[in-house]
């Protein structure tokens, strides 16, 4: 294999002649072989696309001759494109702050550069990643303007993916709003409540997500691009600063404007905590309603069984027949990863030190992970798991009838001490509340036909209850 010869402040190494990377990724690729997570690369993206506003404004301000800023813009919209992926390769776990993506996309983008204008790669003394591709700027203000960007553009497919979620729910609460069944607290029966109405409770929950992570984009557009090592600007022209983020705004299409206080900016990543945290809530969701449809659909025979799941595959190596709850147990695992994730966010922003915070690069690893993992889940629910549900309803009005707690909704009519007996023989017999009530003439067949519908039983308020004493001659004594 052919060579070329790189140096640094750490000395000589050989490095492919064919690669466009150079010998600070090729140092990185060795300090940080941990795990078989590469650098997102919805991050390389926007590192590409920051570096071309840069050279956009170097190239308008006379900071860049024609030719070279031309060169390295066009290998700039390569790279934005996700062409040369393969020169991305760096592990995701990476000590110096985002050091090491930076100079990667550096050195791809220089010797791209260099290649456009038929110059061999290597030749630094033409385009140098550093002198030229990086010109007025620093890790410091590039990696964390294009987390948000890379964020952002992660965020509205997830807000868009949780809108059709919630799309996908109340359809499912107006197909089952007809179907009575049993309510439960804490696993143990409750008062009716109709299936449409528990389906209806999960697209507000959903609906509240959406809206929240919605909103959150816009505390993501605030940038420190300009602000160089510590947000002071320092060895970048004032022009430039203004400049470089017009670009910036004009090329990603996104409201995004420069930090007001961008040591702020440079130092602090709490707004990466607060849309994990908004993601976390959306997950918890997800997780509750998975939890909640696994359990509805258990059986067929031993669970309440009171709704299909579309089978997606065979759920047993040894036992045919059996079909599992695959697509709500991935939603389940994919919400506990994003709390995790939430977690690692966390303690990683909490231990930014002074002007910078060295961690950034698991902050931007875990966030752009789960923002991916979450939109892609919610997409899945729908199309494989909510949108196909039916509702076996023979079976909620079969449980409902047989639950003692039945005659919760019928305490207007009967009172505590009939209630009481009622309950108290249909558990010794083994037999259902409506067959007790009509054996003992509480109510008539019509009165409970017309007492145990959906709307009397699941909405507030009673029915005028039965006067019994005019048809009960002890009553009127």
């Amino acid at each position: 294999m052919s060579t070329r010869q790189e140096h640094d402040l750490l000395g000589t190494r050989e490095v492919p002649a064919d690669a466009y990377y150079g010998l600070h990724t090729l140092r990185a690729a060795e300090n940080f072989r941990v795990s078989r997570h590469q650098v997102h690369p919805e991050l390389i993206k926007a590192l590409a696309t920051v570096k071309e506003a840069a050279a956009r404004a170097n190239l308008d301000l006379g900071y860049l001759p024609r030719e070279k800023g031309e060169a390295i813009i066009a290998a700039c919209q390569e790279v934005a494109r996700g062409e040369l992926a393969g020169q991305f390769f760096l592990d995701a776990f990476q000590g110096g702050a985002g050091t090491s993506t930076n100079m990667n996309v550096n050195e791809v983008i220089a010797n791209r550069a260099l290649e456009i204008l038929g110059l061999p790669r290597g030749d630094y003394t033409t385009i140098h990643p550093n002198d030229h591709v990086n010109l007025h700027q620093s890790t410091n203000d590039v990696y964390p303007t294009a987390m948000r960007i890379a964020a952002i553009r992660l965020l509205l497919p997830l807000a868009e993916e949780l809108a059709r979620l919630q799309e996908a729910l109340q359809e499912k609460e107006a197909a089952f709003a007809g179907i009575l069944k049993i309510g439960r607290t804490e696993f143990q029966d409750a008062v009716p409540v109709t299936l449409g109405q528990e389906f209806g409770a999960y697209a507000q929950a959903v609906a509240r997500d959406r809206w929240r992570l919605y909103k959150v984009e816009e505390r993501l557009r605030q940038v420190n691009l300009g602000g160089t090592a510590t947000g002071t600007g320092l060895n970048a022209p004032l022009k430039y600063i203004y400049l470089v983020n017009d670009y910036l705004r004009r090329l990603t299409g996104l409201g995004l404007a420069r930090a007001e206080n961008m040591i702020d900016g440079t130092q602090n990543m709490d707004v990466f905590v607060e849309v994990s945290g908004l993601m976390k809530a959306a997950a918890v969701t997800m997780h509750k309603i998975a939890g909640d449809l696994r359990f509805l659909s258990a059986g067929p025979r031993g669970g309440p069984a009171e709704i299909n799941l579309p089978p997606r595959q065979a759920g047993s190596s040894i036992m045919p027949g059996k079909v599992n709850p695959v697509i709500p147990e991935m939603v389940n695992q994919v919400a506990m990863q994003v709390m995790a994730n939430d977690m690692v966010i966390a303690m990683a922003a909490s231990q930014g030190h002074l002007e910078l915070n060295a961690f950034a690069p698991l902050i931007a690893h875990a966030l752009l992970e789960s923002l991916e993992m979450l939109a892609a889940a919610a997409r899945i629910f729908r199309t494989e798991c909510i949108s196909g549900i039916t509702a076996n309803a023979g079976r909620c009005r079969e449980v409902l009838e047989q639950s003692p707690v039945l005659v919760t909704a019928l305490l207007p009519y009967l009172g505590y001490e009939k209630a009481t007996e009622v309950v108290l023989e249909a558990e010794a017999s083994d037999r259902s509340i409506r067959e007790i009530l009509l054996e003992k003439g509480f109510l008539t067949q019509d009165e409970l036909e017309s007492i145990l519908t959906p709307a009397a039983m699941t909405k507030p308020g009673t029915l005028k209850p039965v006067n019994r004493r005019q048809q009960d001659p002890e009553a009127r004594n």
